[in-house]
């Protein structure tokens, strides 16, 4: 009988074991059903808006984990052996909130969860709290140097840092490599996460290699990186043989050189000898990039498909793309009706919290990309970004004023 019931015992024990890890992962899945009841629901753009800032404000400080797995069972297996997230991806999250909440006017209200971000984020001398080792990390630091109001030289010592680590990864060939591991392999992500900050940083301290850096870093993709035919970049070539690596039209893909582009065309003066050079770069891709447009409004994950689902993180940064490229005359009329399509989209996939849904997952490899399509900070914060200019287009170019905590809107 002692044995039978140690018997009972243990297996009552491995009963509870198993239903406690079972709803370790059915209540997330179970969280994100019943948060997409009644999505899309926010039919006009200030309403909408504010929703998308006030819970990007909520996210800055306590900031979704985006995943590095797509495992959506046993999950807790991922967390305890490392394998769950990282650092440097949590580090693009809060860069594109930083950024998009930056955007606001000071009316907004969130200058004090900025203020706590940065206090959390830096050291009272203006170093990094957990130093960052990836590139990656690169976007945060020019989201920083964006914060309105902000002396760039009170966080120079982690701004200094950043543009060592970039130098650090500078190959052979004179481009900066994604990972030093990786050293024959140029990513497309590099554009997003390094170029803004090599202008904005260039720009600020005089530093003229940071400038060219940027450049030759872009000049680079579009010379090896592109299909001449689509005018689209691949996930990465290899600098030996030039061969293009992974898919080439990978909407996250295109995003990351489009907002690189953007930003860095953004941060020079009207006169820069580069301005130029980047805006035929920028005509050029506006063009392939709206022929891509599918006609509900979205870019695909895979851009070249319709069959492939909508990208809400492709969507977003290349709208925010053509909402900057609209500043050229000969694209305005096109590249504003994309946007309005695209906020039409971004609108139908936002839950009532203010969350913008169904965003690609973590790419995992060259070529291997995620099948999960959720939330993502990453998303959110180019959908603050693109909705306050947005806004502004739309109301005449006068600044519409928000108050992110009451959800409330005003004109002045």
């Amino acid at each position: 009988m002692e044995l039978l019931s140690a018997g009972w015992i243990i297996a009552l024990v491995l009963i509870i074991i198993i239903a406690a890890l079972s709803l370790h992962d059915l209540v997330p899945l179970l969280n994100t059903w019943l948060r997409r009841i009644h999505i899309g629901r926010h039919d006009q753009h200030e309403l909408w808006h504010s929703a998308v800032a006030a819970r990007g404000a909520k996210w800055l400080n306590r900031t979704p984990v985006a995943k590095v797995t797509d495992q959506t069972r046993l999950t807790v297996i991922e967390r305890f052996n490392g394998r769950y997230s990282a650092s440097a991806l949590q580090d693009w999250q809060r860069a594109s909130l930083l950024l998009g909440l930056s955007e606001l006017p000071e009316e907004s209200g969130v200058k004090r969860d900025i203020e706590r971000f940065l206090s959390a984020t830096f050291t009272n001398k203006g170093d990094w709290r957990n130093a960052p080792r990836h590139v990656d990390s690169a976007i945060l630091a020019y989201a920083v140097m964006k914060v309105p109001g902000i002396q760039a030289g009170r966080y120079r010592p982690a701004l200094d840092a950043i543009r060592r680590l970039i130098e650090e990864h500078v190959g052979e060939d004179g481009t900066v490599r994604y990972r030093n591991a990786m050293r024959d392999y140029r990513y497309v992500d590099t554009i997003g996460f390094i170029c803004p900050f090599l202008i904005a940083y260039g720009m600020k301290f005089g530093d003229t290699s940071s400038l060219e850096l940027a450049m030759k870093q872009l000049r680079a993709y579009v010379q090896h990186g592109f299909h001449e035919g689509v005018g689209i970049p691949a996930h990465a070539y290899d600098i030996g043989s030039q061969a293009p690596l992974g898919l080439i039209g990978w909407g996250r893909g295109l995003g990351w050189f489009a907002i690189g582009l953007i930003d860095m065309w953004s941060e020079l003066p009207s006169n820069h000898v580069y301005k130029r050079e980047l805006r035929h770069v920028m005509k050029a891709f506006a063009e392939a990039v709206m022929k891509l447009q599918q006609p509900g409004g979205s870019w695909s994950w895979t851009v070249t498909r319709r069959e492939s689902r909508p990208d809400s993180s492709a969507t977003v940064t290349l709208a925010w793309f053509l909402m900057k490229a609209a500043e050229l005359e000969e694209l305005s009329a096109p590249a504003m009706k994309c946007v309005g399509k695209a906020m039409h989209y971004l609108r139908s996939v936002t839950r009532r919290d203010g969350a913008v849904e169904f965003s690609q997952g973590d790419t995992k490899d060259i070529g291997v990309y995620s099948t999960l399509f959720g939330i993502l900070p990453f998303t959110q914060g180019f959908a603050i970004r693109l909705g306050q200019r947005y806004g502004q287009s739309i109301d005449g170019g006068s600044e519409l004023r928000m108050a992110v905590g009451q959800r409330e809107w005003s004109k002045p």
